[in-house]
This record gives structure tokens, sequence and C-alpha cells, in this order.
């Protein structure tokens, strides 16, 4: 006599025990880029304003604007994207998709935002992911709306923490 075992859906909908997920992809900026902070430098240097708008923005971001163009460019073809999973943190290649580095979401313990020099021009910063010790464990220069992007790593870590509370849960009722 054989018996068959059927197949348990999910504990969660739409939840796969074993399965990563990509949750948001973001492409450094140009201020990543020590070239890109010097720009964005030049951009912010004159806070005389005239009807309004600085003066640095009339008389800098044009003429300098290749250069910019050409960082976005180099990024976009040798540089990395950072991948938030339901698990993990990745850095990958941004052609050939190689993974570079990870870290489990688990292993962070805190995520910081600084605003380099430079950044300001772009909105942008860079992240700092925490350990348990406070030591960083991955940073991520030249994120754009880096505040934004934190808190995304945020509920995907608190998400990833609660399902694995209830996946324990379960485990231990059966």
């Amino acid at each position: 006599m054989t018996t068959t075992v059927a197949q348990r859906p999910p504990a969660i909908a739409g939840l796969s025990g074993g399965k990563q997920t990509p949750i948001a992809t973001v492409y450094p900026s140009v201020s990543s880029t020590a070239l890109g902070k010097a720009l964005g430098q030049l951009y912010e240097c004159l806070p005389i304003k005239i009807f309004g708008i600085k003066l640095s923005y009339l008389l800098f971001p044009l003429p300098t604007a290749i250069i910019g163009v050409k960082i976005f460019f180099y990024l976009k073809l040798f540089g990395e994207v950072y991948v938030l999973t339901n698990r993990t943190m990745q850095i990958r290649r941004s052609i050939g998709n190689r993974l570079i580095r990870e870290i489990p979401l688990s292993d962070i313990t805190e995520v910081v935002v600084k605003h380099e020099p430079g950044q300001e021009f772009f909105s942008d910063g860079d992240i700092y992911l925490l350990g348990k010790s406070g030591q960083t464990l991955m940073s991520l220069p030249g994120v754009g709306n880096a505040d934004v992007f934190r808190q995304t790593i945020l509920e995907a870590q608190r998400a990833r923490n609660q399902v694995a509370a209830s996946l324990a849960t379960i485990s231990a009722r059966h």
C-alpha cells in the first residue's frame, strides 16, 4: 500500500519558502564617483539666487553636462547595481548580472544614510548596512533618494523577520 502526501500550499500566500525574489533594483548615481561629487559641489557653490534659481545652476551644469553624461554611461556599462531581494542585499555587475557580494537581511541591524558633499545637487546619499557590532557589512555609494531606499530595505528586513517567525511557529505545530 502506498500513501501519497499532498503538496501543502505555502503558509503565507504568495510566499515560497526557498525562492529568492527581487524587490528593488537601484543603479548608483553619478554622485557615487569622486568626479560626480566634484560636479555636485561645483553646481552648489554659489548660493546667490536670480529669480529664485541659484546662480551656479545657471552657469555650470550646461557646460559640464558632457562629463556627467560620460560618467553616467560608464557606470551603466562597467559599474554595479544594487539589488534588494526578499532575503538579501546584493551588489551585482550592471552588465552580465554577475554577483559581486551579498549579505542576508537578517545580518543587518542598522541602515544608515550619509549625504556627502556634492551629493545634495543630485538628491543622493551613501547607504551603510551595519552589523551587530556596528561594523559596516556593505556600503552602497551614490543611491538616488537614499532615504526612500533605506526605508525599503528596512521594510524588506521586517517582512523577512516576520516570515521567519511565522514559518518557525508553523513548523513547531507539526
